[in-house]
């Protein structure tokens, strides 16, 4: 006999299927219940669809009459820019008698009316069900409408030693294929992926997430302080096909501008911090754009730049079994770093798993830790 904590999973497993399509709106599950039998599932496909809700309802029919409703986040109400019919009336409309919602919609046009609007229809709510699984499911929404800024991973491969090159500057491919695939459905699940200028020098990367299930490419953002941005390079050859961006500064020539804004390359021109791009210009600007992740894949300099200044969220290391050693082998994060452990950088709700021989480490930024300027 299935629990209500196995159907409030099958909702989060129903909502995930959208990963990387409903962006900027969450990921949402439905699943209807009748006699501890499920009658009808439903998930928000992508931007602009049917809600969970409302496709869970319209596949239910009359099952859905006192049946119970589980979803993995509050359901909408009738709302300004709302596209899709407030599925708050839907679920009354149809008779459900009762909702279990694991996590209520931060949206301040939502938040809580969704659920007020069930109750005084005399539908009961149960609230809470798996809600750490619901938060981890949309992390990237609740933060980008909680604090109206992007979500940022950074995501390294590295060595077992901690390298993630050699010291000729060898680094195809430390992690192995499975990791590879893994990379590029993380860049299809954001809306950007942000690279440093030295990793594009070096290997000259597509930034593409062509090696996933479903691909929707991200938007490719590369920080170059000084428009070093070679002509020839991939990211700008294809610009003209995906939305392409160099974060620079003043400091960029003015011919190399023109040449890569005929190019199609979006020039952001934002303050420079240290003669650097200012990471925080970028996190601004990315929200200013309604942009509400960014994936942050190299190199050392632009992973310690954002870590130092707290703007990562997630880190995710996946670890090779491989030694490469050596004094002028790169590692991970560069930068100046810190003089004494107790201002090292916490990491907190550690996961650790298996991408065939590498390692996966996860984990996610304490931002009470301080690392000095």
């Amino acid at each position: 006999m299935m629990s209500p904590q196995d159907f409030m999973r099958r909702a989060l497993e129903l909502a995930e299927r959208g990963a990387g399509w409903t962006s900027p709106n969450p990921m949402v599950g439905a699943v209807i219940v009748k006699n501890n039998t499920i009658v009808s599932e439903g998930w928000h496909e992508e931007f602009g669809s049917p809600h969970a809700e409302f496709v869970a309802l319209q596949r239910a029919g009359a099952l859905a009459h006192n049946a119970d409703l589980y979803l993995n986040l509050e359901p909408c109400i009738a709302a300004p820019g709302k596209r899709n019919p407030p599925c708050a009336d839907e679920i009354i409309r149809a008779g459900i008698k009762r909702v279990f919602v694991a996590l209520r919609d931060p949206d301040p046009r939502i938040n809580g009316r969704g659920i007020d609007a069930l109750r005084r229809a005399g539908i009961e709510v149960i609230e809470g069900l798996l809600e750490r699984e619901a938060r981890k499911l949309n992390e990237i929404y609740l933060k980008f409408k909680t604090a109206g800024r992007p979500f940022v991973t950074l995501k390294m491969a590295m060595t077992a030693d901690g390298k993630i090159a050699t010291r000729a500057g060898d680094s195809r491919w430390i992690s192995s294929q499975r990791s590879l695939k893994f990379a590029h459905e993380l860049r299809h699940r954001h809306r950007a992926i942000l690279v440093g200028i030295e990793t594009v020098l070096a290997d000259d990367p597509q930034l593409t997430a062509r090696l996933a299930k479903k691909t929707r490419n991200p938007i490719r953002i590369v920080v170059d302080s000084r428009g070093r941005l070679p002509l020839e390079a991939q990211v700008v050859r294809s610009a003209h096909q995906l939305r392409t961006i160099l974060a620079t500064t003043d400091a960029i020539a003015s011919d190399k501008e023109r040449a890569l804004r005929r190019a199609s390359v979006e020039i952001w021109k934002l303050p420079a911090r240290d003669g650097r791009v200012d990471p925080h210009a970028v996190i601004e600007r990315l929200a200013h754009e309604q942009i509400d992740s960014v994936l942050i894949e190299g190199g050392a300099e632009i992973a310690w730049s954002f870590l130092r200044e707290r703007l990562v969220d997630k880190v995710l290391f996946v670890i090779a079994p491989k030694i490469v050693g050596g004094r002028a082998a790169p590692g991970p994060v560069g930068g100046t770093g810190i003089e004494r452990l107790s201002e090292a950088i916490s990491l907190r709700e550690i996961t650790i798993s298996r991408l065939d021989e590498d390692v996966l480490y996860e984990a996610y930024l304490d931002k009470e830790s301080t690392v000095p300027p």
